[in-house]
């Protein structure tokens, strides 16, 4: 998946290789890259999808498509194209758990008669959600003496809503994580017998953040800026003792500090009033991006970051200060400790590449 910030898109592609494996993750891969590539390069999805779908070659043995995938291109003019060629028909679910069903164009192969692709233009709502899935989830446990034939897309529907209603916010991360762990854990011993892959793409308001981290350059701007952090109607985090210090002392909020106690190699957050998260600075910042670039985390403040920018922000803004902090050129501290402006680079660009976040960087 990936956002567009220049055309205003945002484009995700799924896709299941045949069989599993080694060979179905490259085909997937393969798919899913020329995919992003010709969508956002051509004016039409239709025709970009229809030069992927006559260029898939069969397989010899099995008489079937080396990839299947499912492909939406949503602008923010509102209009939500989807394409899908193989793979289970996505479930379009509303807010009040009514499932809709849409009109669909027909588009057959030039080069494989058998190869369809159904084409979708959809005006969403707030509260939407669509859930695409490979077949490996709705064919969960198939064969089973519970489930003989297999979870099926009504059970994914049933499923589905029923966590709807249990949490009427969650994520869409969260969703496509739990459908996964529900259908491995249908079949025998909870071992897949074929890739299980879900994506969920969640219509919803967006939620804003605001991160402070480094005083600004001049001491000048030290009650502007604690003003700006006071008035955001969102989310609040800050990063570093000397920016939590200026915040408690323009805004007359005391610190209940916890940067004393160390938690592996991480100072443990602090409390103050009104702000969702209080943490050490670089030290922290550097291990937020380890974890944003592996996708795992530790429970400790980095971790604690981690879960504000990716589960809890949707458009986030680093209010980043220029003042130079000098204990940041002690030689004995870590070699991989950059520069605060450095660090906060890297962590929005795999904010927006990798979990599709809207990021802004404003220095101070």
């Amino acid at each position: 998946s990936k956002r567009f910030k220049d055309s205003h898109r945002f484009i995700a592609v799924l896709s299941d290789g045949l069989g599993s494996g080694i060979k179905a993750n490259i085909l997937a891969t393969m798919t899913a890259t020329m995919l992003l590539k010709f969508i956002e390069h051509e004016a039409a999805m239709q025709r970009a999808c229809e030069i992927v779908m006559n260029s898939l070659p069969i397989c010899k043995v099995r008489k079937i498509s080396y990839a299947t995938f499912s492909a939406v291109d949503y602008n923010y003019e509102g209009e939500f194209k989807i394409v899908e060629e193989g793979n289970p028909q996505f479930i379009w679910i509303r807010d009040d758990g009514y499932v809709e069903e849409s009109d669909f164009e027909l588009i057959t192969s030039k080069a494989f008669p058998h190869r369809q692709m159904h084409l979708y233009t959809i005006r969403p709502q707030l509260g939407d959600r669509f859930i695409f899935c490979s077949d490996g989830i709705t064919q969960a446990a198939l064969g089973t003496d519970h489930l003989k034939l297999g979870l099926r897309r009504s059970g994914l529907i049933k499923f589905t809503r029923d966590k709807i209603r249990e949490e009427p916010n969650i994520s869409g991360r969260r969703l496509s994580n739990l459908i996964v762990k529900m259908a491995q854990s249908l079949e025998n011993h909870s071992k897949a017998q074929d890739d299980m892959t879900a994506m969920v793409v969640y219509f919803r308001e967006p939620r804003s953040s605001l991160v402070f981290t480094g005083p600004p350059y001049e001491a000048s701007l030290d009650n502007f800026y604690a003003n700006m952090l006071q008035q955001f109607k969102g989310k609040k985090a800050i990063c570093g003792g000397t920016t939590a210090n200026l915040i408690s002392r323009e805004l007359n909020i005391p610190i209940f500090t916890g940067f004393g106690a160390i938690v592996g190699e991480l100072p443990l957050p602090s409390k103050m009033e009104n702000i969702d998260l209080v943490t050490e600075g670089i030290l922290t910042l550097t291990k937020t991006c380890e974890y944003l670039e592996r996708g795992e985390i530790k429970g400790n403040a980095a971790g604690e970051l981690f879960q504000f920018l990716v589960n809890g922000s949707d458009c986030i803004t680093f209010m980043v200060g220029a003042k130079i902090n000098q204990a940041h050129y002690d030689p004995s501290l870590p070699i991989e400790i950059e520069i605060r402006k450095n660090i906060v680079k890297k962590i929005a660009k795999l904010l927006e590449d990798k979990y599709a976040k809207k990021v802004i960087i404003q220095y101070m």
